[in-house]
């Protein structure tokens, strides 16, 4: 059942890219393009900066709200990833001693400084990408990377992995399934059987890989993917783009979060 589930939530995404919203008649090309822009701001800031990424949460927050998807459908995703963006920067603090921050008797290094950037870094990038995923459709982005150059190689090898990822999950919701019928007196599965499971299928998966390229040839495969149509982009597309770029080039050169302490600052004496 819970492998059941996992196929049933890598499919859920690509699903969604089905509605008809505001941010899902925005032309893949200019959704893919803002995303790559994004993602190459959020990685751009330093390690010790954690103010001035804050403004950027705008951007999925303001995407979800048009979009139409659930936060908690999100959460959910990044919490997997998010213990890898911790295993990177987990050492840090140990190695990283230079004061940065003192907020009264207590000073903070730059090591968790740096720690919390990255995960704040890790969360924005995830983010943005399971939008994108959600509101354009991976056949889509598939035909936005042979628009942009991408290698043919690439892209096939892309759509192929999730197209047929979820063969393999079949494969060995199988294998367990037929395991645990014979096996119905224990809970999961001896370490001694894993070698012999593990061999099963890649044995199952290769004799499946082999059947599923002979009937793509059968039906006129020739090594590449019929993905569509190059729409044409529209004003609103240009709109789009070019409004989050802006936007995105004034994150990156000012420091927003500073510049509004400094001003309330400054009222607040100006009034005292």
């Amino acid at each position: 059942m819970h492998m059941e589930k996992s196929l049933y939530n890598i499919r859920y995404l690509d699903e969604l890219s089905d509605k008809k919203t505001i941010i899902h008649n925005i032309h893949p090309l200019a959704k893919v393009l803002t995303t790559i822009i994004y993602l190459i701001i959020v990685v751009s800031f330093s390690k010790y900066e954690i103010s001035g990424l804050l403004p950027l949460i705008l951007y999925p927050m303001i995407l979800m709200i048009l979009a139409d998807i659930k936060i908690m459908l999100i959460i959910k995703r990044i919490l997997v990833v998010l213990p890898f963006g911790i295993g990177v920067g987990i050492f840090n603090p140990l190695l990283d001693h230079t004061r940065i921050l003192i907020i009264g008797n207590i000073s903070i290094s730059g090591g968790w400084i740096s720690f919390v950037s990255i995960l704040i870094k890790c969360i924005l990038t995830v983010t943005a990408s399971l939008i994108l995923i959600a509101t354009t459709g991976m056949n889509k982005i598939a035909l936005v990377l042979r628009v942009l150059k991408v290698p043919k190689l690439f892209v096939m090898q892309l759509l192929l992995t999730y197209r047929y990822i979820t063969v393999l999950i079949e494969e060995v919701t199988r294998i367990t399934r037929a395991y645990s019928v014979r096996s119905s007196s224990q809970k999961g599965i001896k370490f001694k059987d894993c070698g012999c499971l593990i061999g099963q299928l890649l044995i199952r998966t290769i004799d499946r890989a082999e059947r599923i390229y002979i009937s793509m040839c059968c039906r006129g495969f020739e090594s590449d993917y019929n993905i569509g149509n190059n729409l044409k982009m529209k004003l609103n597309d240009y709109l789009h783009t070019v409004s989050w770029i802006i936007f995105f080039i004034i994150i990156r050169c000012f420091n927003i979060p500073k510049l509004i302490s400094l001003i309330m600052t400054g009222v607040i004496k100006c009034y005292i």
